[in-house]
């Protein structure tokens, strides 16, 4: 990245981004937010679906004009998203009072569309395989760029045979690659890469932390998480059931690579491993859960410039408030509690 060379003091971080449809422009806003501390460097980046079309702009935008350059490029994308707001859903929409109005449970055009997604596949309603991201990411990310830069980018889609994730790094990270990593099964045809069939990342990684692990030299990673991991309410409606089994299911690869993070951990603590043998990582994350709360599922489809504008101003807050918080802590100790986060038993609700 160019700020090694003119401040080559600067704190090597990885970030690890969350897919979530168009909540992804939280994402931005704590992207844009971190841009602005020149003491802080990306090394490596790990996103899934929407994460990973933040991950892929950022580092183009990176490679071709440092770190105005990526907020610039970051901007431009999620503008021209709100432009062409067929990318993360096709229903027209007219926003209500408060964050929960960018929700569409209610709007008769989303209804309607929920109605032909349960009746038809996207091989009969979109024969052609007709994707408007496909345009859109070829305006903002230069694949060449990315396997030439110096930001290590890692990119995860789910195989359709197998349900395994498939990284996508430097080597082979292309257009379809991000195609693939945000297909969702309901709206798009799966994306055939090198005759194998993927569908979106969160599947398998939302997002992967081990390619992180494995192939760059920070300690600090640094989670934007944008799903929910827990919700106040069992839902009752056919709607409320899918989509938390939605979130849980794309919840799931996360809470398992933290487990195994955490394991490692108290096996270094309790000398069965030796240090220096395995990677102490320390973890963190920037999160606006409650802020977030009002949105349901039904939201990630809403590309209203106001709604992105909204949700970028809510990530660069949390990002601001997490660097005044902890910004002292990087490269001295984890700020995230993988336990209370990620490993805790669920406390039953009070009555």
């Amino acid at each position: 990245m160019p700020a090694t060379k003119s401040n080559p003091a600067a704190f090597p971080l990885d970030l690890a981004l969350q897919g979530g449809g168009s909540h992804g422009a939280f994402t931005w806003g704590v992207l844009d937010r971190l841009l602005d501390e020149p003491d802080l460097r990306f090394d490596g980046v790990s996103g899934t679906s929407a994460g990973a079309l933040n991950a892929a702009v950022l580092a183009t935008g990176l490679a071709e004009g440092g770190r105005a350059g990526a907020q610039a490029a970051l901007r431009a994308f999620w503008l021209d998203v709100a432009q062409k707001g067929a990318c993360f859903g096709v229903w027209p929409h007219s926003p209500g009072s408060g964050l929960a109005g960018f929700n569409l449970d209610n709007n008769p055009f989303f209804a309607a569309g929920n109605q032909i997604l349960r009746a038809f596949s996207p091989a009969q309603f979109n024969p052609l395989g007709t994707n408007p991201l496909r345009n859109v990411l070829q305006r903002h990310v230069r694949p060449q760029v990315l396997n030439d830069g110096p930001l290590n980018v890692f990119i995860t889609a789910t195989s359709v045979r197998t349900g395994q994730p498939r990284i996508f790094d430097r080597a082979d990270l292309s257009i379809d690659a991000l195609l693939a990593s945000a297909c969702l099964p309901q709206l798009f045809l799966p994306v055939e890469i090198d005759g194998e069939a993927y569908w979106d990342g969160g599947y398998s990684g939302n997002p992967a932390i081990w390619p992180l692990i494995y192939n760059t030299a920070a300690l600090d990673i640094v989670l934007v998480k944008i799903n929910p991991l827990q919700r106040p309410d069992v839902p009752d409606t056919p709607e409320e059931i899918q989509d938390r089994v939605n979130e849980i299911t794309f919840n799931a690869g996360l809470i398992a690579e933290m487990r195994a993070i955490d394991f490692v951990r108290r096996l270094i603590t309790r000398g069965d491993l030796q240090r220096g043998e395995y990677k102490e990582l320390r973890l963190h994350m920037v999160a606006d859960d409650a802020g977030l709360a009002p949105l349901r599922a039904s939201s990630k489809l809403n590309t209203d410039a106001t709604f992105l504008q909204t949700l970028h101003t809510m990530g660069r807050a949390a990002a601001t408030k997490w660097l005044h918080a902890h910004r002292a802590e990087l490269g001295v100790r984890s700020t995230l509690d993988l336990r209370a986060t990620f490993l805790s038993p669920p406390k039953a609700a009070a009555g």
